[in-house]
């Protein structure tokens, strides 16, 4: 990747978007499915390795720019996805239970893995 002022303003754009979903995802799923583990950020995790998946491999079979990919996958992904998010509110899981901070911090793993997983292999069975 060259690092230059249309990529930089790519990734900032696509940050912007990204961050704003994220926060209204996780609003939406905190406000209408209430739960003691946070629901809110393993979706936007998950959701977002999934999509991270699919536009991984399909920028593998597809030409893009480098502005375009800056925007999805460093800007728009890396804003949507908010595994620092995740860090903190697992550690204060341990502080209510150790059960619950271990079940956060599995599914967001093995989901986003999973998921990361599937959307790849998706994209890459349809490309063939």
């Amino acid at each position: 990747m060259s690092l230059n002022l249309s990529t930089l303003l790519a990734v900032g754009f696509g940050g912007f978007f990204g961050a704003i979903l994220r926060v209204v995802c996780v609003h939406f799923i905190h406000r209408h499915f209430f739960t003691t583990l946070p629901f809110g950020i393993l979706f936007v995790n998950v959701v977002g390795s999934f999509i991270m998946g699919l536009l991984f491999a399909l920028f593998m079979h597809v030409n893009s720019s480098e502005e375009i990919k800056s925007f999805f996958m460093s800007g728009f992904l890396g804003a949507l996805t908010t595994y620092s998010t995740f860090a903190i509110e697992s550690f204060l899981l341990f502080n209510t239970s150790v059960f619950l901070a271990f079940s956060n911090i599995a599914l967001n793993l093995v989901g986003s893995i999973g998921f990361a997983a599937f959307g790849y292999k998706l994209i890459t069975v349809f490309l063939k």
